[in-house]
């Protein structure tokens, strides 16, 4: 089984137009809602490749409760989110069809508490060491109140219980 953490998780929202134009109101001619945040999308390609892969981060809200339906409908995707307090956040891509070129709005993610985290860490140590577990892949940003150096603690444990791990993300992480 592989793992993805997905520590800032997404409802990922797609706006098709037939031409976006500033200061202009659209008529949408297509919207797809979809679960997102770079590891859930490493999951579903890995699930789609044949591969089984346990999903964990954080979900909350009436977001995080829609991304966890969307994600019991794909298969060989295992949910193992940690529930949070505030909303999972959206991203919203609005496509020009004239064009093909896409504007992204990436809201911020939920609040983390301290609390959280250690449930989280739990988990997370849980699931790397479970049997089977062949390989971690830590992605995307971090959401407020996890601390700016969660990456290097979840890759520790990861090669402390000799799972070998892949890490994607961007800046001070």
């Amino acid at each position: 089984m592989m793992l993805t953490v997905t520590l800032n998780t997404a409802v990922d929202l797609t706006y098709r137009v037939p031409a976006l134009t500033p200061h202009a109101s659209h008529r949408v001619t297509d919207v797809r809602e979809r679960p997102g945040g770079k590891g859930v999308n490493v999951a579903r390609v890995l699930a789609a490749l044949g591969h089984d892969v346990t999903v964990t981060g954080f979900a909350g809200g009436d977001t995080g409760r829609s991304l966890r339906a969307h994600l019991a409908a794909e298969p060989r995707i295992t949910d193992a989110l940690t529930p949070a307090a505030t909303a999972t956040r959206r991203t919203l891509a609005v496509v020009d069809a004239s064009t093909g070129d896409t504007t992204q709005f990436n809201e911020p993610g939920p609040d983390i508490t301290p609390a959280e985290w250690a449930v989280f860490l739990d988990s997370y140590e849980d699931l790397v060491r479970a049997p089977g577990t062949t390989a971690v892949a830590l992605c995307g940003s971090l959401p407020p109140g996890v601390p700016v150096g969660a990456y290097a603690l979840l890759v520790r444990v990861a090669r402390a219980a000799g799972v070998p791990v892949l890490l994607d993300t961007s800046g001070e992480p």
